[in-house]
């Protein structure tokens, strides 16, 4: 049976914040809030929890996950960028997009595409998730939470609740969040490319 919480979404009690980090760092998968929708999330070092989050979503191996980051500090740590590609971030982050970029050797083989050594990173802008990252000190590995067969993202805590409180450990409710997932840029090749447009503008990156 899952705890539920109700967290203030511009002003995050930190006893549940705190609360929520020691379910993270004791294996625990949460439900959390972000700016384009809710999430289901663990550590990143965490392979049990994110073998049942792949089991929760029906996910195969080759799904990629993203980092979920509280500013670009974290960047150069799991991702190769340039100065172009860093720039680019820095003016879309924090904000509802998630950035495909090449893998540095700090990132577990287990998260990466299969073929192309990727990892997906994103900076939302949601002061729970802030909250979160912050007290955690590192990024969650995160999924977007769509349900095996649906097309869109669950928006309200109480229908999550109602579905998967036997299988996590924690629901964050935060709120109304949006419905749209993130718009995804690949930043790997040459020019940026556009393969998911959601709730982040993607004319910026259009060439």
């Amino acid at each position: 049976m899952s705890q539920f919480f109700q967290i203030h979404p511009e002003t995050p009690q930190k006893r549940l914040i705190n609360q929520a980090v020691d379910i993270l760092r004791k294996g625990g998968v949460i439900v959390y809030p972000t700016d384009s929708g809710y999430a289901i999330g663990c550590c990143l070092e965490d392979k049990q929890a994110a073998d049942r989050i792949k089991r929760i979503r029906k996910l195969d191996d080759k799904h990629n996950f993203t980092l979920v980051c509280r500013d670009l500090s974290d960047v150069g740590i799991y991702a190769k960028v340039d100065n172009t590609q860093y720039r680019l971030l820095k003016n879309f982050t924090p904000g509802p997009y998630t950035f495909i970029l090449d893998a540095t050797s700090e990132v577990p083989r287990r998260l990466l595409h299969p073929k192309r050594r990727t990892i997906g990173l994103r900076v939302p802008d949601n002061a729970i998730v802030q909250a979160l990252l912050g007290e955690l000190g590192e990024p969650i590995m995160s999924s977007t939470l769509i349900l095996p067969g649906e097309e869109e993202v669950m928006t309200d805590p109480y229908d999550i609740r109602d579905v998967l409180e036997h299988e996590l450990d924690l629901i964050i409710d935060g709120g109304f969040c949006g419905m749209e997932p993130t718009t995804v840029v690949n930043m790997t090749g040459e020019v940026p490319e556009v393969t998911r447009v959601g709730k982040g503008d993607p004319e910026p990156f259009r060439v």
